[in-house]
């Protein structure tokens, strides 16, 4: 894992969704460990409480915070606690998200899709709508900037078979952040909003989501071994990506390094898309 100046955050505060684990917890983990005051919110409370309790172990600052990413009220109350428990938002990464339902669009109901495209488009909508109010009282002063991260996937650039819900909805993350990048540049209000594009990374949900899938009476492989197999070789680096990838990422894009991004496409994917 790369070095950092132990500095690079200090004095500013970032909100992680879902960051109970996974790409959420270890980006958490990453912008505390360079000196950020993290709020924690997922809905899963002991797992999220134990990145508090790792953070707090670390010497770092952290709360958790229920939150269900779907539910506009919950935005609106958690930017207040935000602002009530640290005084500031300078940083928000809207990381939670759901796996794709694997059905093929003629089988895919609508149920479904809504749920798919509620939980990985419609709450970074709402993640940048209360993130921008809220970040903007915040940068005002010369030289401070934010950040807004939004987490989609490379299947938010190129297509997979049984996976329409998610890639619409991670395609939608992707432009998504550009809109709202020229909007804050536009007005001035000091925010640069990027999105992160992750190959597939070793987390809990693309191990479930495997596993789930190897298990279809109509999956094309039957075992969990061989798909992990097979989707590591798919990647020119021959294997798949570890969180703190995807959390050094999160590092770079919120901090000063990044200061001339925008409306940028982070890609890190072990060379998947180049292909």
């Amino acid at each position: 894992m790369a070095q950092h100046d132990e500095s690079a955050l200090a004095g500013r505060v970032a909100w992680v969704t879902g960051a109970a684990r996974g790409l959420g917890a270890a980006a958490a983990v990453a912008l505390a460990r360079e000196g950020a005051k993290v709020v924690v919110s997922d809905l899963r409370a002991d797992e999220g409480q134990a990145v508090v309790d790792q953070i707090a172990g670390e010497g770092g600052r952290a709360v958790f915070l229920a939150h269900d990413v779907t539910r506009e009220e919950q935005w609106a109350r958690g930017a207040a606690t935000v602002e009530e428990t640290f005084g500031a938002l300078h940083i928000l990464v809207n990381n939670a998200g759901v796996a794709p339902t694997g059905e093929y669009i003629e089988n895919l109901a609508l149920e479904g899709w809504r749920r798919v495209t509620a939980i990985d488009l419609d709450s970074v909508f709402l993640g940048c709508k209360y993130g921008i109010r809220t970040i903007k009282k915040h940068v005002t002063q010369p030289g401070a900037t934010g950040a807004i991260i939004n987490i989609s996937s490379i299947m938010g650039m190129v297509g997979f078979a049984r996976n329409a819900d998610y890639n619409a909805a991670k395609g939608g993350v992707r432009v998504l952040t550009k809109v709202a990048a020229l909007e804050c540049a536009e007005l001035g209000y000091g925010i640069r909003v990027n999105s992160i594009h992750p190959g597939f990374i070793d987390t809990a949900l693309v191990r479930d989501a495997v596993e789930e899938g190897t298990q279809r009476p109509d999956a094309l492989v039957h075992s969990a071994n061989e798909m992990f197999d097979m989707i590591a070789l798919a990647h020119p680096l021959g294997h798949l990506g570890a969180p703190r990838d995807i959390a050094d990422a999160v590092v770079f894009l919120a901090s000063d390094r990044s200061a001339f991004m925008t409306g940028s496409e982070l890609v890190v994917d072990g060379g998947y898309t180049a292909q």
